[in-house]
């Protein structure tokens, strides 16, 4: 029997590039994701299954994030959202068509040549998404979750600007 361990002197950060393709109901503000793609650098991809669930399992949770998960307290700081009847989270037929590219690479760093995959996919999926709805209806928006209402008083604004 035997053990070892590796301690890396650097944690080097995987890179990475999101898109979305979205629709939206300008009647009502509904944001409807359709697609969702991520090219990523994590190094060498040791174990793929495990890679790809972890790019795709991310870019659901920050989805979610994104377009619906949110906390909304009354004036005594008490959460309106008690359970997830109230707190919208993803469900199976609300995820989009999700695709992973991986652009490996070796990492001298690591004595498999591999980084993290597991974070990375949280930082682009917002802003990818809000990309798409600015693309889409031609508004921008700057807060989190991007709702329904949300995206219905951007447009209500926009237009009473023209």
């Amino acid at each position: 029997m035997g053990a070892s361990s590796f301690v890396a002197e650097s944690s080097p950060p995987p890179f990475g590039a999101q898109f979305a393709e979205v629709t939206v109901d300008t009647e009502t503000g509904v944001i409807n994701v359709d697609k969702l793609i991520m090219v990523v650098d994590s190094g060498r991809i040791v174990n793929p299954a495990a890679a790809f669930g972890q790019i795709e399992g991310g870019m659901i949770q920050a989805m979610g994030y994104a377009i619906c998960e949110e906390m909304t307290y009354d004036k005594e700081g008490k959460p309106l959202q008690k359970d997830f009847n109230d707190y919208h989270i993803l469900r199976s037929n609300e995820i989009p068509e999700l695709k992973a590219i991986f652009v490996e690479t070796n990492e001298p760093t690591h004595p498999f040549g591999v980084k993290a995959a597991a974070e990375i996919p949280m930082d682009g999926v917002a802003p990818a998404i809000g990309n798409a709805i600015l693309d889409a209806i031609g508004v921008n928006m700057n807060t989190l979750p991007m709702t329904p209402e949300k995206v219905w008083r951007e447009l209500k604004t926009k237009a009473s600007k023209q």
